[in-house]
């Protein structure tokens, strides 16, 4: 039933750009964790939530193989900028090389290196949205350097915070991804700084507002 929905549904949104769908299989080809890839549905509803919000400018924290940085993009309007950053420099060419191909790649600048270490020498409140998905043991680490960064009534979205349905079994001891997550999830239910809403899209994205 599960994937019946899944194709039911995808059948009944905006088909995806043929170049993202030619990254999302080259990355389940060449990628070890492919799973880790936005996808169809959420490709579709990043895209749709910036034309929804109009920022300016984007702020994302784990680029991957640029498929999310790409939806962001799209759904700029002319002179927005998407900032990415990517921790792992052996995925520089690939990403640089898929930027290329769009013709929205120009809208987007790429950071390689530590985001904890970039975000900081970023413009505060230069960003309408923001995109958090990255190492999830550092998830609460990450949101709190990049929430000063945020404009106010502005968004940031957090990815996977529904962890493979993780976050309501027992955890153990040694699973810091999953614990990281929680720490998240619990710090930003009580965060009275910001309005949250968890969808439960995928693997759970959390959309929060700053006040």
């Amino acid at each position: 039933m599960e994937r019946r929905l899944e194709e039911y549904i995808l059948s009944h949104i905006d088909a995806e750009p043929d170049l993202l769908r030619r990254i999302e299989r080259e990355t389940h080809v060449r990628m070890l964790r492919s799973g880790m890839i936005s996808g169809h549905l959420q490709g579709r509803l990043l895209t749709m939530l910036t034309r929804m919000i109009r920022p300016e400018r984007v702020l994302e924290v784990g680029t991957f193989v640029g498929y999310s940085a790409l939806c962001f993009a799209e759904g700029l309007e002319d002179g927005g900028e998407v900032h990415t950053i990517e921790v792992d420099d052996e995925l520089e060419d690939y990403i640089r090389s898929n930027f290329s191909q769009s013709e929205y790649g120009d809208r987007i600048k790429l950071f390689i290196g530590d985001a904890l270490q970039i975000i900081p020498g970023l413009e505060d409140e230069g960003y309408g949205l923001a995109f958090i998905d990255a190492d999830k043991e550092s998830y609460w680490e990450c949101f709190e350097s990049i929430l000063p960064k945020v404009k106010k009534g502005g968004f940031i979205l957090a990815d996977n915070t529904l962890w493979y349905g993780k976050v309501v079994e027992e955890v153990g001891s040694s699973d810091w991804a999953t614990q990281g997550i929680l720490k998240f999830n619990e710090r930003v239910a009580r965060d009275e700084r910001v309005e949250k809403v968890i969808l439960p899209i995928r693997d759970g994205i959390t959309v929060i507002r700053k006040k």
